[in-house]
């Protein structure tokens, strides 16, 4: 392989993770589970994975995901915007992540609006 230099922070994208959960205020919300779909990207110094190609020098997104997965789905939130602080939490409990945003749909939360979504992020 050639040699290269360059940027080994690796981003990687979780996209369209679908899950079920309890989101909102109004009580047809709160008796009704309903879709939210997250998408998660981060970035990781990925130089290790690289070299060594080896899982255990990979950043473990399967993880992550079954983390979210864990808290998200068929739990109960009132706010969007505090589901998608805790994803993010969840996703930044990782030391190895230096940057991460989360971003959560409500499909059909709007009449006329395919979805509403709120988006956070944090670095190190």
């Amino acid at each position: 392989m050639a040699d290269m230099t360059g940027d080994h922070l690796a981003r990687v994208r979780i996209k369209n993770l679908l899950l079920r959960a309890y989101i909102g205020i109004k009580e047809e919300e709160i008796n009704n589970q309903q879709d939210v779909v997250i998408n998660v990207t981060l970035r990781y110094d990925a130089s290790e994975a690289i070299v060594r190609n080896e899982i255990s020098a990979a950043l473990n997104y399967r993880t992550i995901t079954k983390q979210i997965i864990g808290h998200v789905d068929g739990n109960r939130f009132a706010l969007l915007e505090r589901l998608t602080h805790e994803v993010l939490a969840i996703v930044m409990e990782h030391q190895a992540v230096q940057w991460a945003q989360v971003e959560i749909d409500k499909p059909h939360a709007l009449r006329y609006a395919e979805s509403v979504s709120v988006c956070l992020e944090a670095h190190r």
